[in-house]
């Protein structure tokens, strides 16, 4: 019996269609039987902010980011034809037109399927996030802990 293959995603990319590029990559993986992990390291924490407001005692430099990073995984922008907000609503109508998947949905589904989805506590730090502004059931690691898991990876991707 061979040893189960591995796949880990460092998601960088805070763009809405790069973050579901990853997820869709990571539930086929799953799918596959593959052990897989999502490391969320800068802009790609979007993916795992929640959208509510919550009230979080910061200092002013992660108040600013935290108003300029998007809240949630839907909201986030196109990496192309943003169109100052306008682009995302346009594909969100194409995925609901051809009954796909929206981001929340393949995240919904990656819980599901076991896949380890990672926080970077280095990038939490240096743009001021708190882990109560993350979904729930998630960790948090540092790069060590994602090298560990890529190291004998099968598949390691850059998002």
């Amino acid at each position: 019996m061979s040893e189960k293959k591995r796949t880990t995603i460092v998601l960088f990319s805070g763009d809405y269609d790069k973050a579901m590029a990853a997820y869709i990559i990571a539930n086929g993986a799953a799918a596959y039987d593959h052990e897989v992990t999502i490391f969320h390291t800068f802009w790609g924490l979007n993916a795992l902010r929640k959208d509510e407001k919550l009230m979080i005692k910061k200092g002013f430099l992660e108040k600013v980011f935290g108003k300029m990073m998007p809240k949630g995984a839907d909201k986030m922008g196109l990496s192309k034809m943003n169109f100052a907000g306008f682009g995302p609503k346009m594909i969100k109508n194409v995925i609901k037109k051809h009954n796909a998947m929206t981001l929340p949905q393949l995240i919904e589904m990656a819980e599901e399927q076991d896949i380890k989805l990672v926080a970077c506590t280095m990038t939490m730090d240096l743009l001021g996030l708190k882990q109560e502004e993350l979904l729930d059931n998630i960790e948090y690691a540092g790069v060590a802990a994602y090298l560990g898991d890529a190291e004998d990876g099968n598949v390691n991707l850059f998002i």
